[in-house]
């Protein structure tokens, strides 16, 4: 609990210093500090990613139960941080329009949740079968990716709110500079969780390695598992919609 209230402590402060530079943009036009100020939102988004939700799970989940290697593991994370943090500007960019049509409430997409959670529910069921049928040769490269867009498609909140306030200063630019800065601070927390859950991974298969038929199996078990826990995952969040 400590461990939390000093993250949102942490991120309360930045929220209200990003927003003093902001009114000093739209006022007088103070853009050499606010660059100065910028590199902060990597420590923003980073921060921001270690809360509950991000795709974390999702991620860890995808990982261990697929075949990628570190390189493909980490472009995965970098295409969910990347997709998070977008639509979040996409979002703010395009928000009378959208506003009414997509956001059910401040900092949600309802509609594109539910895409994200339905085709993310997909890959799971994909999964499941691929670790029942006879082995073959796996392209397993653009699904990761296709996994970090979707499960990137919900928007980040944090961004949204930053990109909101810059926009309401009318300093839109603004936001989009330090909502950048943040997707790097998001893809650092999100490929570490990649790397983390990648070395366990690999670690469990070495220690398989002489048992031949033992691998095979545990591979089976753990890539139906994950696809179970994503289907699961989508099943949930669209029943409780």
């Amino acid at each position: 609990m400590a461990f939390w209230q000093l993250i949102v402590g942490f991120q309360q402060e930045i929220y209200q210093a990003f927003a003093a530079q902001i009114r000093d943009v739209a006022g007088a036009g103070g853009w050499g500090a606010f660059v100065l100020y910028l590199p902060m939102g990597i420590l923003f988004g980073a921060a921001h990613a270690l809360t509950p939700g991000h795709s974390k799970t999702i991620l860890a989940t995808y990982l261990a139960g697929s075949r990628l290697g570190m390189l493909r593991g980490l472009g995965v994370s970098l295409a969910l941080s990347f997709t998070h943090v977008l639509m979040s500007v996409l979002i703010a960019l395009l928000a009378l329009p959208l506003i009414s049509a997509s956001l059910g409430s401040v900092g949600r997409a309802p509609v594109l949740e539910d895409v994200s959670r339905a085709l993310l529910g997909i890959i799971g069921l994909w999964m499941v079968w691929r670790a029942l049928r006879p082995r073959g040769h796996v392209h397993a490269h653009g699904e990761g990716l296709m996994v970090g867009v979707m499960a990137g498609l919900i928007p980040c909140p944090l961004t949204l709110f930053v990109m909101t306030f810059a926009i309401s200063r009318g300093v839109p630019e603004a936001g989009i500079a330090f909502a950048f800065t943040m997707m790097l601070g998001v893809a650092l927390t999100l490929s570490t969780v990649a790397i983390a859950t990648i070395l366990f991974r690999d670690r469990l298969m070495r220690l398989l390695a002489h048992r031949a038929t033992l691998l095979d199996r545990s591979a089976r078990f753990i890539e139906a598992a994950a696809g179970l826990v994503l289907l699961a995952v989508a099943l949930r969040e669209v029943w409780l919609r």
